[in-house]
């Protein structure tokens, strides 16, 4: 769609039974006319008309802010998520939905801490450790590959089986879900505090992850309205 130049038509096929409400949701939060939607043999067929509305919202957003109008809730389109589970399926959920939120227009940010931090670590890289932290670093998953799942994980079948179905019904995997949170623009903090407690270093990190504290976080929380806890 950002592609698409104005006036033209994108068509959408779509095996998922709720693609119906998702993209009338998008299109209503976008501001893109949806001209036609039909489901046939199991195939929803969305066709949605690339419009300047969006652009002259935006215009009349601004001009109301120059003339002192206040708008708190339109002005405010940020999303914040507390990311404190290292479970793999409230990870895949947490990163559902930031995606989700971006592809919705939305500043996203993602504030890992504890066990979340988990999710950020990579799996090649070792660090000389000491004491605790040695132990924590033994203890705790390298990365998305080592997450278990929080209910009937089964000594590793339940992690096995559940991502063996994610993959069978196009689901993607964590690890292409982080990527496509990435090249959307979602940033990704991690808890400078839970770093320190944890024994986790910067160097453990994926690339591209900011530091930061509380502070960072409740400040973006100003600018949002949306904030989840995971």
């Amino acid at each position: 769609m950002n592609d698409a130049k104005d006036g033209q038509l994108l068509e959408v096929l779509a095996s998922d039974p709720g693609f119906s409400k998702d993209i009338s949701a998008w299109c209503s939060r976008m501001n893109y006319p949806m001209i036609e939607l039909t489901r046939e043999n199991g195939v929803t067929r969305a066709l949605i008309e690339k419009s300047s509305m969006n652009e002259s919202s935006c215009s009349m957003l601004e001009g109301s802010s120059k003339l002192g109008v206040q708008n708190t809730i339109n002005s405010k389109n940020g999303a914040t998520m507390v990311v404190f589970s290292g479970d793999l399926d409230k990870a895949i959920a947490s990163f559902i939905i930031a995606t989700g939120a971006a592809s919705m227009g939305k500043e996203v940010t993602m504030f890992f801490t504890f066990w979340g931090l988990n999710i950020l670590r990579k799996a090649d890289v070792s660090v000389k450790k000491e004491g605790i932290e040695k132990m924590f670093g033994k203890m705790m998953p390298k990365g998305v590959d080592e997450l278990k799942i929080s209910k009937m994980n089964m000594a590793g079948m339940g992690t096995k089986m559940i991502k063996e179905v994610m993959e069978k019904k196009n689901v993607d995997s964590l690890e292409l879900l982080m990527n496509r949170a990435k090249e959307m623009g979602v940033h990704f903090v991690a808890c400078a505090m839970s770093m320190d407690i944890m024994g986790i270093k910067e160097e453990e990190l994926v690339d591209g992850v900011e530091i930061a504290g509380v502070a960072s976080y409740l400040s973006n929380t100003d600018d949002s309205n949306l904030n989840l806890f995971i």
